[in-house]
């Protein structure tokens, strides 16, 4: 690749970066200079947000090259690195090794999704069709300090089988095809923990009925997203195993329809 192109590339995906953080700066996840935001430069480079400055003010040159080791690496648009990394860092390596398939990491700090950790509340299991379908389960880690070295171990075995989980009294991790894809999956897990919320306020909600559940998550599975080890997991959750599989005509009639919904994504 030409130093043209690499430049290219950096100066889109750094902007791209001081984008998504703008976004959860707005939506107030990322509170003083909490949360860190990464990307894909290549094979062998990762561009990541800095230690110690604010994401709602975190500029395009602040951003930090470093290679799969977390050694920082100079940019052919900015020479060598003005601040280090994010604490968080490891985190972050942690999801790109066992992910090949991952092009970029956001780790929030949104309320209702920490408060819900706290609590010992799973997170909309088999409550919003939505979140069946895009997500399957969010899944709670066990507790590790914030940016020690325990923080990657809770979190490496579940970033394999999901896209989206939450670090207990922490934050979250959404891993994407790229930033946008995975900033609106953090969108989208803390709309699913407000939801959780407001339904305990009001007393608790049933799951959607077996059937239903399994017509969603034969739809995640036509479009190639769902796991052997999560739908275990969302049988487990909403009883799915003791529910009576879904007829010839349900599998027929989620498979046009998940034909369709692609075809029109393209």
């Amino acid at each position: 690749m030409s130093t043209y192109h690499q430049r290219q590339i950096e100066s889109h995906q750094r902007d791209e970066i001081v984008r998504v953080c703008r976004l959860l700066y707005e939506h107030g996840w990322v509170p003083a200079t909490d949360g860190n935001v990464s990307t894909r430069l290549g094979p062998d480079r990762i561009l990541v947000t800095p230690s110690g400055l604010s994401k709602g003010f975190v500029t395009s040159e602040d951003l930090v090259v470093v290679d799969l080791a977390g050694q920082p690496q100079p940019s052919p648009l900015y020479g060598a690195n003005r601040h280090r990394p994010t604490s968080e860092l490891p985190l972050h390596l942690e999801a790109y090794r066992r992910r090949p398939d991952v092009n970029a990491v956001v780790h929030a700090h949104p309320p209702y999704s920490i408060a819900l950790s706290i609590a010992g509340f799973p997170i909309a299991r088999c409550l919003l069709p939505e979140v069946i379908v895009n997500l399957g389960v969010i899944p709670i880690t066990e507790y590790a300090m914030p940016g020690s070295p325990e923080g990657p171990g809770v979190m490496g075995h579940l970033i394999e089988h999901h896209d989206a989980l939450v670090l207990q009294r922490h934050g979250s991790v959404t891993v994407g095809r790229d930033l946008m894809d995975a900033y609106l999956k953090t969108e989208k897990v803390e709309h699913a923990a407000e939801v959780t919320f407001l339904v305990t306020r009001l007393g608790g909600g049933s799951a959607l009925p077996p059937r239903e559940a399994q017509k969603l998550i034969a739809a995640r599975r036509l479009r190639g997203q769902m796991s052997p080890a999560e739908e275990a997991e969302l049988c487990a959750a909403c009883g799915l195993c003791d529910a009576a599989p879904s007829s010839a005509a349900d599998d027929a009639l989620v498979a046009e329809v998940t034909r369709r919904v692609l075809a029109s994504l393209g």
